[in-house]
């Protein structure tokens, strides 16, 4: 990393660090730069400022915006290997195939044997120590520990009942690009008057935000008891 400016030097040199002053104040999840709280706050309200100006997307940090250009619109691909033809949008993804040249994998699992070169690959791993299934066919509701295995499962057992088009912003699938678009309207686009929470101050231009949101309050005991430690839901 270089820069022309000595601010912004610094503020680089904050990533590397592993103290994180910036503190969320409606979770209290902690973060090493302002940016990435401020980036976080956006979340939590369902703020998307960063606008494309070639479409109606909308994003919550600069980078996903330059992601979604590239991706999109410009089919830009500015992060070159100096060994191979290879090219990438994200300078995540030129890092990770950098790995497949060196053989490096610095993401070890504690309680085996594997190292991948990638920390995703290291997290998906790890679903097979636990037992947990994370992922569920939409069909029938079976469980995996592997999303690629539930896909494989789908075409299997399922055939054209497949939903075929996935949201681009959540993990939903759909069978029909018309029910997409309806998805789109309906949960992701901006909503120019935001909808409050009921639970605490947070407040949110998307309604898939807010749906998620919400499930944090499901559990919560907001109503206690002043002269013992009986609390409740309602």
């Amino acid at each position: 990393f270089t820069s022309l400016g000595i601010s912004s030097f610094k503020n680089h040199l904050k990533t590397h660090s592993d103290e994180k002053r910036h503190v969320c104040h409606l979770c209290l999840k902690a973060f090493r730069t302002a940016t990435l709280l401020h980036n976080h706050l956006n979340v939590h309200r369902g703020t998307r400022p960063y606008k494309c100006s070639d479409c109606d997307m909308a994003f919550v940090t600069s980078g996903e915006l330059s992601r979604h250009r590239r991706y999109k619109h410009t089919l830009e691909k500015p992060f070159k290997c100096s060994l191979c033809k290879y090219s990438s949008v994200e300078a995540s993804k030129m890092k990770r195939h950098t790995r497949l040249h060196t053989g490096e994998r610095p993401y070890a699992c504690d309680l085996c044997s594997y190292a991948s070169n990638d920390a995703y690959k290291l997290k998906r791993h790890m679903i097979t120590h636990s037992g947990e299934k994370p992922y569920e066919c939409y069909v029938c509701q079976a469980k995996f520990t592997q999303s690629g295995t539930m896909k494989i499962h789908m075409l299997q057992k399922h055939g054209e009942n497949v939903p075929k088009y996935q949201c681009p912003h959540c993990s939903t699938f759909i069978r029909r690009k018309s029910d997409l678009g309806v998805h789109l309207r309906n949960l992701h686009s901006y909503l120019a008057v935001a909808i409050k929470c009921s639970y605490c101050e947070a407040a949110f231009h998307e309604r898939y935000a807010f749906i998620q949101h919400k499930k944090t309050h499901k559990n919560e005991k907001r109503f206690k008891c002043d002269r013992c430690s009986y609390a409740c839901k309602q």
